[in-house]
């Protein structure tokens, strides 16, 4: 594996465990990754061409083990509003290869560049997602199938930006969106948002540090 590569991938793993797993914020994480249904694949692109990814994705549509995948790009200089682009011309493509209602994954974009604008619940979701390098998550649309279907163990990692619940609420209770985000928000707010931005600087200083060792000086506009 390339030197590279494994750092990214260990970065990102600190982010996994240290983020996402530690605070809860995706209560079925930790038990997906143990029971091998989490992948990740580190692409070393410098450019916003799809081709890698879109084969990245075939590969892993053709897995049906796998339920979450996580596409992490090292050297792509994009920054925020140009990486969701990229995203959303990714997700484009692959829906022109399905069947409508076909497509196997869903997809949400994670940047380390997003900002906190809010403390309202919804606007701290791409906060949240401060993954130490540009992410693409991938989750099988079964599984959110099944959260359709069955008990409240939502996440925001899952591509809340095209994926509605607004038409699925229990009578009794806030919609499952909703609920997931507020109970995120009260995470954060409980945890303190400045330690939150510190734990994130360490990875992201981590991330710049090792980099840097290695020559790669990748940075986001």
């Amino acid at each position: 594996m390339p030197e590279l590569e494994a750092e990214a991938l260990r970065v990102y793993r600190r982010y996994q465990r240290e983020v996402v797993e530690a605070l809860n914020l995706c209560p079925w994480a930790e038990r997906a990754r143990l029971e091998g249904r989490v992948t990740e694949r580190v692409l070393l692109q410098r450019s916003a061409e799809s081709q890698l990814s879109l084969r990245a994705i075939r590969e892993l549509e053709a897995m049906p083990e796998i339920e979450i995948a996580l596409l992490i790009f090292p050297q792509l200089p994009l920054d925020l509003r140009a990486f969701e682009r990229f995203v959303a011309e990714l997700r484009e493509a692959d829906e022109a290869q399905w069947p409508l209602g076909a497509v196997p994954f869903a997809a949400a974009a994670f940047h380390p560049r997003a900002l906190r604008t809010s403390d309202a619940p919804e606007r701290l979701i791409p906060y949240i997602r401060r993954s130490p390098d540009p992410t693409i998550q991938l989750v099988r649309r079964a599984v959110l199938d099944r959260m359709r279907q069955g008990p409240a163990e939502g996440t925001h990692f899952i591509d809340l930006d095209n994926f509605s619940l607004e038409d699925l609420p229990r009578p009794d209770q806030k919609p499952l969106r909703a609920r997931i985000a507020s109970s995120n928000a009260e995470t954060l707010s409980a945890y303190g948002f400045a330690r939150f931005d510190a734990l994130i600087a360490d990875i992201l200083l981590d991330r710049d540090a090792s980099y840097a060792r290695l020559g790669e000086t990748t940075q986001w506009s």
